[in-house]
């Protein structure tokens, strides 16, 4: 596993080109007044892939994650450009990430990380038919893919470094979906 990176420095932003801090107003049914802060993201919406390399194995990859300073084994996952549906957010994430582009893709629901100040959304989409393409993106080094056995999710939560929320949520959702024992509202 690579070392992680140095932190030299750390700042508090009013804004950054991800996210803006906001103040809401709010007045609840028995008169109560309060006001809330959240943060508001400024994209157009994020997607988290789970890619099904065959029927049993799905495709994690480990990366640097800052806000822990360390590397974490999860899902590929990203924002949506401009203009961009959530399957064609997905298949580019997934062919800048892991080097595979989906020939079927599922949009299964979608996630939030935390709703309390948090505004931002991520739609769950399954990719199945993999083919291999590599888009460049904008990852400052190469991912380690890693190949899981969805038979043996529960050893995945066994790992020091599988505490991504989106990406466990979105395992199981996936898995509940492959065994026919969920099926997305539309």
């Amino acid at each position: 596993m690579p070392k992680p990176p140095v932190i030299h420095a750390t700042r508090s932003l009013e804004a950054s080109r991800f996210l803006r801090a906001e103040q809401v107003d709010l007045e609840f049914s028995n008169g109560e007044k309060r006001t809330f802060e959240r943060l508001k993201g400024s994209g157009h919406g994020a997607v988290i892939i789970v890619p099904m390399q065959d029927e049993d194995t799905v495709l994690l990859v480990r990366e640097y994650a800052v806000g822990i300073d360390r590397y974490e084994l999860g899902l590929p996952k990203g924002r949506l450009d401009r203009d961009e549906t959530v399957e064609q957010g997905a298949n580019r994430e997934l062919k800048e990430e892991i080097g595979f582009g989906a020939r079927e893709l599922h949009i299964l629901g979608n996630l939030s990380v935390s709703p309390a100040y948090m505004t931002a959304m991520t739609d769950i989409v399954l990719a199945r038919q993999l083919y291999p393409e590599r888009l460049v993106g904008d990852e400052p080094e190469p991912l380690e893919v890693v190949p899981w056995r969805m038979s043996e999710l529960h050893r995945l939560l066994e790992q020091p470094d599988v505490t991504d929320g989106r990406s466990i949520a979105a395992l199981f959702i996936a898995r509940e979906y492959l065994a026919g024992r969920f099926r997305p509202q539309p």
